[in-house]
């Protein structure tokens, strides 16, 4: 049976799309729909409940500072991984390509990070910004700037400083695995062509390997942008969302309202315009960053 008649057979192409479309609707749509359901009630998660209608949403929207808190911290870190993280892993995966013998070992190096237990290097994070015996605080103290020691899990502003950072350095790996298996990617046909019309090498990262890039980067930016919003586990181990709320992110604050709190009604509120925020995400940044690319 030839690809043609397959593609033509709408029965086959039912059966062959079927089990996807079951196994999203059971793990994907039903749970948003049954937590969109105990969003517009008051249930704490055991006892009886009433239903509230979206007093729970307009609660988050009008009164809840924390909430709005929290997006601004996700949008924060989200621009840090756009503005930041992505042009600085894509200068890093265009130099490493020219370090000869080295180039396996860095490649190594750089994405070591990213394979290690999140609750590892946060923990090792934890202990270079601890006040009293961090080795940040150490190093400042023996160089001879004590004036700089801070307390920078301790101190809101410094504190979310330090999560943005501990989260770019811990996704830098994956970002530059993607940009750097894309600009292998680039057909050598292309280097030489350049090369013998005599590009030097900047103008061959510039004007054919970036544009080149376009697909990559529009991919790991709305990714990144994403995982921002969906930040967790860093968060929750390095300050559970102190001092004082001020590194609440969408998901911990979820976390802390439903678990902690046993607001689960109001929880379930926050997870469903968690989702919604994603998705008008990935639509609007989808759109903002398509741009036709020749196949290569």
């Amino acid at each position: 049976m030839s690809i043609n008649t397959i593609i033509s057979d709408k029965r086959t192409i039912f059966w062959l799309v079927a089990p996807g479309f079951l196994l999203f609707t059971a793990m994907i749509f039903i749970p948003i729909m049954v937590s969109f359901y105990y969003s517009l009630t008051n249930w704490d998660g055991v006892a009886k409940y009433q239903f509230i209608g979206l007093n729970n949403f307009i609660e988050i929207v009008t009164k809840d500072k924390v909430f709005w808190k929290s997006l601004l911290n996700s949008v924060l870190l989200g621009l840090g991984l756009a503005l930041i993280q992505h042009p600085f892993s894509i200068l890093i995966a265009m130099l490493v390509q020219y370090c000869g013998r080295f180039e396996k070992l860095l490649r190594v190096c750089i994405f070591i990070p990213s394979i290690i237990s999140t609750f590892v290097t946060t923990q090792l994070w934890v202990s270079v910004f601890n006040t009293q015996f961090g080795l940040l605080n150490r190093m400042l103290e023996i160089i001879g700037l004590d004036a700089w020691k801070q307390d920078w899990l301790g101190d809101s502003k410094l504190a979310i400083c330090c999560i943005i950072f501990v989260c770019m350095w811990q996704g830098f790996g994956y970002a530059f695995l993607l940009y750097y298996a894309g600009i292998k990617g680039v057909p050598k046909d292309l280097h030489e062509a350049a090369m013998l019309d005599g590009a030097s090498q900047i103008q061959l990262n510039m004007k054919i390997v970036f544009p080149l890039l376009a697909p990559v980067l529009r991919v790991n930016i709305i990714l990144a942008v994403v995982a921002a919003f969906k930040q967790m586990e860093t968060v929750y181990l390095m300050t559970g969302g102190g001092p004082a709320n001020s590194t609440q992110f969408l998901s911990t604050y979820l976390y802390s309202k439903a678990f902690r709190e046993g607001l689960y009604g109001y929880g379930n509120a926050i997870s469903i315009l968690l989702v919604v925020i994603c998705l008008l995400i990935t639509v609007l940044l989808n759109r903002a960053l398509k741009k036709d690319v020749g196949e290569y």
